[in-house]
């Protein structure tokens, strides 16, 4: 939690003694506050995903508070991170929620403005991970693509939010029209209404498209909790070969059970994460997150000042940072 100028912000959780709760973009693992908070702060597109992904519509929102603004964080289409200006000591926060530094397709790119204090997202702490050139990857995927379906059915796994939207604009570009999940389909009608073009094929849109599709071999993309189960339901009910893959930054970490995966990260890495620092002119950076104390030593090793983030307290300057008992 942080305040400023006498009002106290919880960050993507919900908090006992917050005056706002806010929600920096509607992936699961940040939107507890909206389950029972009456007082979110968020955008407007953020919102309208929390009632398509979880139909869960928040109790009521609030209006821009004083000294604070939103600006675009390019995590996933409404990610935004808060810039706060503390009137009494003339110093300004930035919170980043998820943030990356690549361009991506389907949402806003990352604004940048100066800040004295930094709280990052600690998702990608190891300095050894880098993720490649974005276009490399997207080259990738559809090349692999196109080469699987001479012989049978290609099978994304994914995030249904953020990730599919990427997945499908990369396909759109090769002229392929992806079938998607139920869920997918809910998310893509918010993105489209605000502007992003995105072609797909779905059962649950009051059209018989897909139908065309399941003559074929063609391209589906599901969530990555429905990849082994559909994967065989395909075969079985097509009699065709499934290529399946993922499309994930977990790609560089972890090992999937499946043909291929795909580094298709929509979060900073180390040296993503250092650009921004030295962009804003932080003079000190809070780690925040799960992995928040191995971010904070490898900063701190390359000689910023660097500390994870805990307990917030005024003490004469703009942020103190207190041990607590309890992790975020």
């Amino acid at each position: 939690m942080i305040s400023v100028n006498g009002v106290s912000f919880s960050l993507d959780r919900k908090e006992k003694g917050a005056d706002i709760d806010f929600i920096s973009h509607a992936h699961s693992d940040h939107i507890a506050a909206a389950k029972s908070s009456s007082r979110i702060y968020a955008s407007g597109i953020t919102k309208d995903l929390l009632c398509a992904v979880s139909s869960m519509v928040p109790q009521s929102d609030v209006g821009m508070p004083k000294s604070t603004k939103l600006i675009n964080a390019g995590h996933i289409l409404g990610s935004r991170q808060i810039v706060a200006d503390d009137e009494v000591n003339g110093s300004r926060i930035v919170y980043t929620g998820d943030f990356q530094m690549q361009k991506s397709r389907s949402c806003e790119g990352i604004e940048i403005e100066e800040a004295d204090v930094a709280i990052v997202d600690s998702t990608y702490y190891q300095p050894s991970l880098v993720f490649g050139e974005r276009q490399e990857v997207e080259d990738a995927i559809q090349y692999w693509a196109e080469q699987k379906l001479n012989d049978g059915i290609v099978l994304f796994g994914t995030y249904a939010l953020g990730k599919a939207q990427e997945l499908i604009s990369i396909l759109n570009e090769k002229g392929v029209l992806p079938l998607v999940s139920r869920k997918i389909s809910t998310i893509n009608r918010v993105y489209r209404n605000n502007g992003v073009k995105l072609d797909y094929a779905s059962a649950y849109e009051g059209n018989d498209e897909y139908l065309s599709l399941l003559r074929g071999n063609f391209v589906c993309i599901v969530e990555n909790g429905l990849l082994g189960a559909m994967a065989a339901a395909l075969a079985e009910l097509c009699n065709r070969r499934v290529h399946t893959a993922v499309a994930t930054g977990f790609a560089k970490i972890m090992k999937f059970n499946t043909e291929v995966q795909f580094p298709l990260s929509d979060h900073a890495d180390f040296k993503q994460c250092t650009e921004y620092i030295d962009a804003a002119g932080a003079k000190k950076v809070l780690t925040y997150g799960q992995n928040r104390l191995e971010l904070a030593s490898a900063l701190a090793d390359r000689g910023y000042d660097a500390m994870p983030f805990e307990t917030k307290a005024r003490r004469g300057g703009a942020v103190a940072v207190l041990p607590t008992s309890h992790p975020l």
